[in-house]
């Protein structure tokens, strides 16, 4: 304005201020907001700000963590995903994208993830701790698989057994693991077995359609034909 003040410029540099001085007290807001928990007022005013500070990484950084805390995974990656993006070097934020991908039990993205990390900082230590973990679960549930498609159960059985003493913190692998076990002991013809493991299967997951596959063929055995 003091280089070249006209007409035009001087109200499109005010309405500008006005502008910045009001997302400046949303976004203050929005941290008080965060700092109360109050996540999904913080989320609403994160939204706001963003839609005019668009490549704001730390703003997107924070609604993540708010969307973290409101239960909603898949929109704290996506913010996550455009925060390394628009950060250099910003291994705290696939460090976080893998730790969700991995509670979601999704391991080989949350693998691809960590090692997107490791790229940027070899000796970050949580990347590194989290990237043997998930590596090895991998690692056992591909084995695992390979058993399955050579007709070989019992031993993929064993296998499955190892990946639920690998991981007995998030439970979705448990889960996965006992639906693999459940189809093994069906296709292994050991019903009685397979109806106990498919039912503790669909305990949790009622619709779970690998898992009630496997029961009815375990039923078909037993010559049990209305279940």
């Amino acid at each position: 304005l003091k280089s070249n003040p006209s007409n035009n410029e001087e109200k499109e540099a005010q309405a500008q201020l006005t502008k910045s001085d009001e997302l400046q007290r949303l976004h203050a807001q929005a941290l008080s907001a965060y700092q109360q928990e109050d996540y999904e007022a913080a989320i609403s005013i994160l939204d706001e700000i963003l839609a005019v500070c668009v490549w704001d990484a730390e703003l997107r950084e924070l609604r993540a963590e708010c969307y973290i805390k409101e239960g909603e995974p898949s929109k704290a990656i996506s913010d996550l995903k455009a925060a390394a993006k628009l950060k250099n070097d910003n291994t705290e934020a696939f460090y976080k994208i893998s730790r969700i991908y991995y509670q979601l039990g999704d391991h080989e993205l949350s693998l691809s993830e960590v090692r997107e990390c490791l790229k940027l900082d070899q000796d970050h230590k949580q990347c590194f701790s989290l990237y043997k973990q998930v590596k090895k679960l991998n690692k056992q549930i591909e084995s695992a698989e390979e058993l399955i498609r050579e007709g070989r159960y019992n031993d993929a059985i064993n296998k499955y057994e190892s990946v639920m003493k690998t991981e007995p913190e998030v439970p979705v692998y448990a889960t996965r693991a006992k639906e693999r076990i459940c189809h093994c002991l069906s296709k292994n013809q050991q019903a009685t077995e397979a109806i106990k493991v498919c039912t503790e299967v669909l305990q949790l997951e009622p619709t779970n359609v690998n898992a009630l596959k496997d029961r009815a063929e375990a039923y078909l055995l037993e010559d049990l034909y209305e279940e």
